[in-house]
């Protein structure tokens, strides 16, 4: 069983999928709840995972009774069925529940993306403990904090060295959507959830608004995901620069490729950007509730992975009340005009990039092969 609750874990899930085949002669059913990219490779999805593609305390009440109605049937199936295996992929507080309702069974439990407990939080490592029996962690800093804790933890490397997110091709991109050589391009990605689009298409549009006349002839591209493309081209169609919505990842990387900086919801798509040697800013809004109470707790003084990969930062971060049209403005065209400052920022996704794992065995195949580990180790202590 593989349970993936939002795009990148749909993603996580795919690649997992597709080296676990490759990894073993054996014929694998695939089980659980994911998206199209998981389904694609054979998963078969007991709802759709959109129903759990929500943040936020603010946001996750109003639907509160369906996704504790997730949890069960999630847990039910894979008693059902007799699992040889659950694999939870990051969606903690949808994937911590599932875990627990089955950790008195004795299926092996792994989950995908450590909790961030070096962020907040960490008396999270001793819970997370006590519900798996392995860990895997996307970011090298991350096993000691769980290891200390009794809980096999392994670095298997950010998943997004093996998206492609490096080699897109510019030009292509532009001749295959009627943009000249010589336009000025900004990529804009608001998000890949419904929430985090509305509270950013505002303050990104506005800043936009302010780049016009700074700019000349600029042009945006917004790159997204199909279960939000509609709301996305809906939001953005008031925008004051020429806007082009696009699907799919090949016009993703594309779109990297033929643009001159970026504008960012904070997330796994700053990694795709710094793989890309993209510049970009980084900006993210929440509910003020759901704010106040993170503003509590974070210990981390990044929000950027990058900026957390090398202790400092590269990445300019626009969280919360910083997120304003003006100083969002004054970045980006800073980052699409001025040499020096794009030079760093690049130079700087090198050094992050061998962090994060790169020039290894990919990340799936790390990820595929200890899970097939834990299997083969659980199987051999049940033999008489």
């Amino acid at each position: 069983m593989v349970v993936a609750g939002e795009p990148s874990g749909d993603i996580l899930g795919a690649r997992l999928i597709e080296a676990l085949r490759a990894m073993d002669a054996r014929e694998i059913e695939f089980l659980g709840v994911g998206g199209p990219r998981m389904i694609e490779r054979g998963l078969s999805s007991l709802f759709p995972y959109a129903d759990l593609a929500i943040m936020g305390l603010a946001e996750v009440l109003p639907r509160l009774w369906l996704i504790l109605r997730r949890i069960r049937e999630t847990a039910a199936l894979a008693v059902e069925r007799k699992v040889d295996a659950v694999i939870t992929i990051d969606a903690p507080d949808f994937s911590f529940r599932v875990a627990a309702r089955l950790r008195p069974l004795g299926i092996p439990l792994i989950h995908y993306v450590a909790p961030t407990v070096w962020a907040w939080r960490p008396g999270r490592a001793a819970k997370v403990a006590r519900l798996y029996d392995h860990l895997l962690a996307l970011l090298p800093f991350e096993p000691p904090y769980f290891e200390r804790v009794g809980l096999p933890c392994s670095f298997v490397g950010h998943p997004v060295l093996e998206s492609g997110a490096g080699l897109g091709d510019g030009a292509a991109f532009r001749q295959r959507h009627g943009i000249g050589p010589d336009v000025p391009l900004l990529a804009v990605l608001p998000g890949s959830r419904r929430g985090e689009v509305s509270r950013l298409v505002g303050p990104f549009g506005q800043a936009l608004a302010r780049l016009k006349n700074r700019i000349e002839g600029l042009q945006v591209v917004v790159p997204t995901v199909p279960h939000i493309a509609d709301y996305v081209r809906q939001s953005v169609a008031t925008w004051a620069v020429p806007t082009l919505v696009v699907e799919g990842d090949a016009d993703k990387y594309g779109a990297f490729a033929a643009s001159r900086a970026a504008m960012a919801a904070s997330g796994t798509v700053a990694v795709e950007l710094a793989l890309a040697r993209l510049p970009h800013l980084v900006a993210y809004r929440v509910n003020p509730l759901t704010a106040f109470i993170v503003g509590l707790v974070v210990r981390v003084r990044f929000a950027n992975i990058v900026n957390l990969v090398l202790d400092r930062q590269v990445v300019p971060e626009f969280i919360q009340d910083r997120c304003q049209p003006d100083a969002l403005a004054t970045e980006i065209e800073r980052l699409m005009l001025d040499d020096e400052a794009r030079s760093l920022q690049i130079s700087a996704f090198a050094e992050a990039a061998g962090r994060l794992g790169a020039g290894t065995e990919a990340p799936s195949r790390k990820a595929a092969r200890v899970v097939l580990e834990v299997i083969d180790k659980a199987r051999a202590r049940r033999l008489p």
